[in-house]
């Protein structure tokens, strides 16, 4: 079922995008914004947002109702929110790579001649990434349900999209502060406002919403979508220090070079002393990072308890979201689909106890 999904959200990508063409003449404007803006969306990807929204409206809505092509269209709505979110992500953390090609601003630097194609490519990006966030809008219209659930899940879309703006804001300020200024809560906040409340639940809640879901579940569905948000992002950091460059499509040293204050970095920051911690922040604080520097901040994290701390963090933000899961009053088919969805993403997670904690429990439960 979810194969099927995911390609019937690609098939309406794809449609939407053509309905772009038509209603907003983007490729009359402009042929390589139209272009680099269809080639980025279609980009292979999970599509799990868009999925999410899909699997929570029909765990709520009757069990004999279609999902018709509205609702598949109404879906992209959350990938698009997510390109937008990515295509100005990538140009404040200076990213070459996304989804192992070229980020959007690297790609529209080579619109026209230029004395400066970076700051060109920096410009159109965001002037295109403003313009994804009108389509993730426009998509959103496509839904077919009453007028006051419509609203009001529109309404949460859009204050996501602030709060997910907000996250960024903390992030690059937190980019600039020494680390002895940013604890735990600092790191949860930034996690919780540019990550869990866009890619869980945002896109569950306004499932549940356009649904009719009961009340007392779509404000637990927010409390799941965060805690399983927060275990993801935590997963995320540990990929962006211990993946291969294959798996991950960026350069294994980008997490590094960008100086991110992770719950990895904040911990083995607080657990050093003396010379250890001087040589750690040695190494955060250089301009250009190297493989070896790369190596050493993985063996810090390690004999740390660093990277044991943040695992058994994911491991208990699972378990509390999957007993949250238990007692919604969901369609239990679609119950398990969603449980088991989201248990694959944490395959990672395991991949890293295996290779480097062989005792830590399984962060998958």
């Amino acid at each position: 079922m979810i194969e099927q999904l995911r390609k019937n959200i690609d098939v309406s990508l794809a449609s939407f995008l053509e309905t772009v063409k038509k209603d907003y003449k983007l490729h009359l404007v402009s042929p390589i914004l139209f272009e680099s803006i269809r080639e980025f969306t279609l980009r292979e990807g999970k599509r799990l947002r868009p999925l999410l929204l899909i699997l929570t409206y029909k765990a709520y809505c009757s069990s004999k109702k279609k999902i018709d092509k509205e609702l598949y269209n109404a879906s992209t709505c959350m990938e698009f929110l997510h390109n937008f979110m990515l295509i100005h992500d990538d140009i404040i953390d200076c990213s070459d790579l996304r989804r192992g090609r070229p980020t959007l601003h690297k790609v529209l630097a080579k619109t026209t001649p230029s004395r400066d194609p970076q700051k060109l490519g920096t410009d159109l990006g965001i002037i295109a990434g403003d313009i994804v966030y009108a389509l993730a809008i426009d998509a959103f219209l496509s839904i077919k349900e009453p007028l006051e659930r419509k609203e009001r899940a529109l309404k949460y879309f859009i204050q996501t999209a602030a709060f997910t703006a907000m996250g960024e804001f903390i992030d690059t300020v937190h980019g600039v502060k020494s680390i002895n200024q940013i604890d735990e809560k600092d790191v949860f906040l930034n996690y919780t406002l540019k990550t869990a409340r866009y890619t869980f639940d945002c896109p569950m809640v306004t499932g549940a919403i356009l649904a009719g879901a009961p009340e007392k579940d779509i404000k637990k569905i927010s409390e799941f979508g965060i805690l399983v948000g927060q275990a993801f992002q935590i997963q995320d950091d540990i990929i962006g220090i211990f993946e291969t460059e294959k798996n991950i499509g960026k350069s294994i040293l980008s997490d590094l070079a960008e100086g991110k204050k992770t719950i990895l970095v904040v911990h083995a920051y607080k657990a050093l002393r003396g010379a250890q911690r001087a040589r750690f922040l040695k190494i955060f604080h250089k301009k250009t990072k190297t493989i070896k520097d790369l190596e050493e901040v993985k063996t810090i994290f390690i004999k740390t308890g660093s990277l044991s701390y943040a695992l058994e963090t994911v491991t208990t933000r699972l378990a509390k979201a999957q007993e949250i899961l238990s007692k919604l009053k969901m369609n239990q088919e679609y119950k398990a689909i969603i449980e088991g969805s989201l248990l694959k993403l944490f395959s990672h997670s395991q991949k890293i106890v295996d290779l480097y904690q062989p005792t830590l429990p399984n962060p998958r439960g």
